[in-house]
């Protein structure tokens, strides 16, 4: 399958009708219009998604963002998602090298994302990538009110 790479902002319809869909069959509980707010807040951060077109619709979406860090430039995905129907083909890889490629010319020194722990197609996934387990990310709800 061919596939064009473009950078959707959330002014442009595509946030709505192209990557919401497929963020929001990542994370579940958030709403289109949860969606929405939260593209907006991100992208004035620095948060860039990703979408991959094929066969005349997106297939897949990585949202992602250059940081520096102590450890370095780096490119951070907080999400990647390949559309069900098309997961295994290589669109994924793809859409993976498409970053590697933006985070060498932004003279990052690699890339990082969070994968959650019981997620392991993406584990298998990102390992035949050649990424490597290197920390262990750690959280605390603070919305209990302690």
């Amino acid at each position: 399958m061919e596939l064009t790479m473009t950078d959707i902002a959330p002014a442009d319809p595509a946030m709505a009708s192209d990557v919401a869909p497929l963020i929001r069959a990542l994370r579940p509980g958030l709403t289109q219009a949860g969606f929405m707010e939260f593209a907006a807040e991100a992208h004035a951060q620095g948060l860039v998604f990703t979408a991959a077109h094929g066969d005349g619709r997106c297939v897949a979406v990585a949202a992602h963002r250059v940081l520096a860090t102590s450890r370095g430039r780096l490119l951070f995905v907080d999400d990647l998602v390949t559309a069900p129907g098309v997961r295994s083909g290589g669109i994924g890889a793809r859409l993976m090298s498409e970053l590697e490629e933006r985070a060498r010319r932004a003279g990052c020194t690699r890339i990082e994302l969070d994968s959650g722990v019981s997620n392991h197609g993406a584990h298998r996934f990102y390992h035949a990538g050649r990424m490597a387990i290197v920390a262990l990310h750690f959280a605390r709800d603070l919305s209990d009110g302690r």
